[in-house]
């Protein structure tokens, strides 16, 4: 039943970006992946399991598109620094990774909890793996880092804390000019803008600045004394 797990799932994220997790109906994710009922709680066992099955992939689908670009044919530090950027880049459309990578969870996310001690396992295998409850931040940062093999752990730590501290600072708020004489109007500094209480989006999303990706990169290419050859 893969097919109709991942179907699930797909419709769960895809209610989150209209309703808080408290207003989703088991009910109405059922019918919008198209499966009965008695499928969604033979899959999940229940509205707690749905949640701690959407963030472990959420984590699982992040971490296996950190390997994916730690792999690609480039010098380490540039797959490094391509991390940075990716953690950036789909935090930011993601809340279900921010929460994931930052700790910062809020009423309009499932926040799960393990699974009950005690508790019957689960019969599908993926679900008594999601019942274990999703990684903490520090975990994983932990199960990045680990990617990135030994000798570039240090670098990929330095390179994944950078990402994230851009993670957490809040952007600049939207500066508006004042209208012209003529009745025309500034466009606001740096950004187009956005309706009240709102960050303005940028024209085009550049996460992490060249002079940050460049500092990542020159870091991670420099020699040092160290038997393992690893940034102090």
């Amino acid at each position: 039943m893969a097919n109709a797990r991942d179907a699930l799932l797909d419709a769960a994220l895809a209610a989150l970006t209209h309703r808080p997790w408290s207003a989703i109906r088991m009910a109405d994710v059922a019918a919008a992946a198209r499966v009965s009922r008695q499928t969604l709680y033979n899959e999940f066992g229940s509205k707690e399991g749905l949640a701690r099955a959407l963030v472990r992939r959420e984590a699982d689908t992040y971490l296996q598109g950190v390997r994916t670009l730690l792999a690609a044919p480039a010098p380490p530090g540039h797959n490094i620094a391509a991390v940075a950027e990716w953690i950036v880049t789909r935090a930011a459309v993601r809340p279900l990774l921010r929460a994931l990578l930052t700790g910062a969870w809020n009423e309009r996310l499932p926040e799960p909890r393990p699974a009950r001690p005690g508790a019957r396992p689960a019969p599908v295998p993926a679900q008594r793996r999601a019942d274990a409850g999703p990684p903490a931040p520090g975990e994983l940062v932990a199960q990045t880092v680990a990617c990135a093999g030994e000798r570039w752990a240090a670098g990929c730590e330095l390179a994944v804390r950078l990402a994230l501290s851009h993670v957490v600072a809040p952007p600049p708020p939207v500066t508006l000019r004042p209208p012209e004489p003529d009745g025309g109007h500034h466009e606001p500094e740096g950004a187009h803008a956005a309706p009240e209480g709102q960050w303005a989006e940028p024209e085009s999303w550049s996460p992490m600045t060249p002079a940050i990706t460049r500092l990542i990169e020159t870091i991670l290419s420099v020699e040092t004394t160290s038997p393992r050859k690893t940034i102090p």
